[in-house]
């Protein structure tokens, strides 16, 4: 953790809503004037897209037939433990960008499914945002949610959550359902083991759950909308928490445990402005008295 140049981490699986939550933070940084470095995720998966497709049929040769970006193996986490702990010394790191679709490769001159060159952050940032996958991970070999300030979860209940990344992934990138569904399952031991693992360590967790039926996400026609949801918001440290300002707030919130607000979903983006501001103007102020 670093004074002069803090770190904050968003942690939720692919179809989480971290996107969603990013669009936040840059509402935040824009009219409390913060300057961000921005890091995604996927610029720190190890394969671009062709190779990956190689990698999981090698893997599946070798019976391993879980082999999924979820996972250590195809991710380079040192990499992603060394800038964190590079930008927490120095302020300095690099990234790429992943190219997802044409206007990621306008932006990059990449072509669609692979990496652009590492390219050095812009320097003089205020703090460091990760958004992705991996923010959080502690495995024997890295320990990246040490170098984290603030790290936030963000994570549907699962049936939603495979709502949400089949919708995406038929509309978006041509996929069947049976192939998401062959996705998903393979991709389960590494959820467990490397994604809920990181909820441990995050400092807030931003849990969506639907209140209509999503017993059978595989036939799920639309997904829920955020007047069909609520958010329950987990503190891991509530001292300091103005529980009864939030509660006055959030329209029909209320706390179901100690540590824990429930919110409607609609009034999610209002309840990260409230929560999160502070908290980066706190690590902001403190960077700024340090320098």
């Amino acid at each position: 953790m670093s004074i002069k140049h803090p770190i904050i981490s968003v942690t939720g699986s692919s179809g989480a809503g971290t996107s969603s939550v990013r669009h936040t933070f840059e509402y935040i940084f824009c009219r409390e004037q913060v300057k961000a470095a921005f890091i995604q995720g996927d610029a720190f998966h190890r394969y671009n897209r062709e190779d990956m497709d190689i990698a999981m049929k090698a893997a599946a040769e070798r019976g391993n037939h879980h082999f999924s970006h979820f996972g250590a193996e195809a991710n380079l986490l040192s990499e992603l433990e060394q800038l964190f702990r590079t930008y927490g010394e120095t302020g300095t790191g690099k990234t790429r960008v992943y190219c997802h679709n044409a206007e990621d490769q306008r932006n990059t001159g990449a072509a669609i499914g692979t990496f652009s060159p590492w390219t050095h952050l812009e320097p003089d940032s205020d703090l460091l945002l990760y958004e992705g996958l991996h923010g959080a991970i502690v495995t024997d070999e890295v320990d990246v949610a040490r170098y984290a300030d603030l790290k936030i979860g963000v994570v549907p209940v699962i049936n939603l959550e495979w709502i949400q990344k089949i919708q995406r992934d038929r509309s978006e990138r041509g996929y069947t359902t049976e192939g998401v569904t062959q996705a998903i399952l393979r991709r389960m031991p590494d959820y467990v083991e490397y994604i809920c693992s990181q909820f441990a360590h995050t400092d807030i967790n931003f849990q969506r759950i639907p209140t209509v039926d999503t017993s059978n996400p595989f036939i799920a026609r639309w997904i829920p909308t955020p007047d069909e949801s609520m958010v329950i918001i987990r503190f891991k440290e509530p001292r300091g928490i103005d529980f009864a300002y939030l509660l006055s707030m959030l329209h029909d919130s209320f706390m179901s445990r100690a540590n824990s607000i429930v919110i409607p979903g609609s009034k999610l983006d209002l309840a990260m402005q409230l929560i999160l501001t502070p908290l980066i103007l706190q690590l902001v102020e403190r960077r700024r008295r340090a320098l």
